[in-house]
């Protein structure tokens, strides 16, 4: 992808059966009114194209991340995606200043059990027509 497209519509790449993964999805649609965001499932094309292979485990995936300044995963990814919200979601964006060897185990904790928690679909996320210009394939 180019930088350009990446600066004006920046990438979250999530598990698109996880629960928890498509909650935030829905908060972050909602709380985009700009339009800045586009989404794809980690288990989606667009993933395969642009990203490195994936562990086969699910338990070792995380959220990505990418815009015009480069790849963020993990805790890293969802601290950019409010940074690039701005307004009051910037005050999220302070745990920025919680150490990443903090903030990375804790994350794994999450990321690991996010099945087990929030639940898993049987399929991938399946947009709404008024979502469909978000989300790529």
């Amino acid at each position: 992808m180019h930088k350009d497209s990446l600066r004006e519509h920046p990438i979250i790449f999530f598990d698109g059966v996880c629960g928890m993964c498509n909650g935030f999805v829905d908060i972050i649609i909602r709380a985009d009114i700009k339009g800045v965001f586009r989404f794809a499932a980690l288990q989606g094309e667009t993933a395969k194209e642009i990203l490195p292979a994936q562990s086969k485990e699910s338990n070792d995936w995380s959220m990505i991340y990418v815009d015009d300044r480069g790849v963020h995963d993990q805790s890293d990814a969802s601290l950019e995606i409010y940074r690039r919200l701005g307004g009051l979601w910037t005050i999220l964006g302070l745990a920025r200043l919680i150490p990443r060897c903090i903030r990375t185990p804790a994350y794994r904790v999450i990321a690991r059990n996010r099945y087990r928690w929030f639940g898993q679909r049987d399929a991938c996320r399946s947009p709404t027509k008024s979502e469909k210009e978000w989300f790529l394939p």
